[in-house]
């Protein structure tokens, strides 16, 4: 058997040029199977990760999936918002143990801004049930003060003491800076890989603030409020984009999502996070299947190629298979020898494919997190990854056996006979 093996990998080694263009194909199907898979894989642990302990997401009633990826993922844009009162109607309700009221709109370049209070900081959880925690500086007890997540502090370069000018929506538009009321930097949070890292947390009571000279998403002409001034009037929030809640025991999860479907002063609906996240599940998984067929498709094309390559060459290597049999090798060494050398040959394109893509997430993991928030797990594979592996080489070998029973079925005489 040792034989065989020597004599397969020298004999691959012989033709290594065309081999090697085989190995790249199968090397890159494997990456981007895998890395599907990966990806696919962590885009779900980051979205699970990104609240726990909240029982329910109450907001203004629209799509279940679009208040979940509004409020906790920072994605898309509310229908509408909730009135202060429901908010504080909520809050006294007898199952509600604790609620964080969140206020979206505005940004730092590009950074979303989330207005909020100290319920937030104190019972915000992400990954596995851990709260939020300062990296540096306190939390914003002054009214123009900001916590900054911690991919907005390195992205930006910023440190406790600077000053920051927030945008009012995404910015993009011309005198859209809230420039004469910026915000100084009391702390910064710790790392947590979740949408948290990007956001820039200021208080409900800093939201009204900004605005008190804006209306209709417009600075009003002739009316400027200094930032010295603002304390003269009434700072309380007149809407708030959603509020996050936790009861004082699970079982009363249907009990306040059919009181907030019944409220009468304003149509509110209740989210459970983990029912929206399936929903979305759900909508995604015709994308994910569909790229996972497009990789299975590349996968079978390198597969079907080395076929093609170990077949092409038989003609050429018929004298040295007919040597090997002249020297005591038998139709079932030949066999082994030509699958053999197809296995090794997938076996070489599935390592070096997992390979590159580890090296693919170490370097490029840190530029996926910052442009999309998505954290890449740089750890050993996990099941699934296992099995899509495990089904490759499966595959392989079994397309090995083709160029291996075509040589097989050789003849002696045909490769002894010289071709004029």
């Amino acid at each position: 058997m040792n034989a065989l093996w020597t004599v397969a990998l020298r004999s691959a080694w012989n033709r290594r040029f065309v081999l090697s263009l085989t190995l790249l194909s199968i090397a890159l199907a494997t990456f981007l199977l895998l890395g599907i898979e990966r990806v696919r894989g962590d885009v779900r642990q980051n979205f699970r990760q990104a609240v726990s302990g909240t029982d329910l997401i109450v907001g203004a009633r629209s799509s279940p999936v679009q208040l979940m990826l509004y409020a906790v993922f920072r994605i898309g844009n509310a229908t509408n918002n909730m009135r202060w009162q429901s908010a504080e109607a909520l809050a006294r309700h007898p199952a509600v143990a604790w609620t964080a009221p969140l206020a979206l709109g505005d940004s730092f370049h590009g950074f979303p801004v989330l207005g909020t209070t100290g319920s937030y900081f104190a019972h915000f959880q992400h990954g596995d049930h851990q709260s939020l925690r300062l990296a540096q500086g306190r939390l914003n007890a002054g009214l123009f003060e900001a916590v900054l997540g911690a991919e907005v502090a390195r992205q930006r370069g910023l440190h406790l003491g600077d000053r920051i000018t927030l945008s009012h929506g995404s910015g993009g538009l011309l005198g859209a800076e809230h420039a004469d009321k910026p915000f100084t930097i009391s702390g910064i949070l710790q790392a947590t890989g979740t949408p948290v890292d990007r956001t820039v947390h200021i208080s409900l009571e800093a939201i009204e603030a900004i605005h008190l000279d804006w209306q209709g998403g417009a600075p009003l002409p002739g009316l400027v409020v200094p930032a010295d001034q603002v304390q003269k009037f009434s700072l309380q929030p007149q809407t708030v984009t959603a509020v996050l809640v936790g009861l004082k025991t699970r079982a009363a999860v249907f009990r306040v999502q059919r009181w907030a479907s019944d409220f009468e002063a304003e149509p509110l609906q209740a989210v459970l996070p983990g029912v929206a996240l399936d929903q979305l599940w759900e909508v995604l998984g015709g994308v994910e299947q569909a790229l996972l067929l497009m990789s299975a498709l590349v996968a079978s094309v390198s597969l079907v190629g080395l076929v093609a390559v170990v077949l092409a060459g038989l003609n050429e290597r018929r004298r040295e298979l007919a040597i090997l049999r002249a020297v005591g090798a038998g139709p079932r060494h030949v066999f082994a020898l030509l699958a053999l050398e197809g296995l090794l040959l997938t076996l070489g394109g599935v390592l070096l494919g997992a390979v590159a893509l580890w090296l693919a997430i170490a370097l490029g993991g840190p530029v996926l997190q910052a442009h999309t928030g998505i954290v890449l797990n740089l750890g050993a594979p996990g099941a699934s990854q296992w099995q899509l592996a495990a089904a490759l080489l499966a595959v392989g070998a079994l397309a090995s056996l083709v160029p291996g029973w075509r040589a097989y079925r050789l003849s002696l005489a045909d490769g002894l006979i010289a071709k004029v």
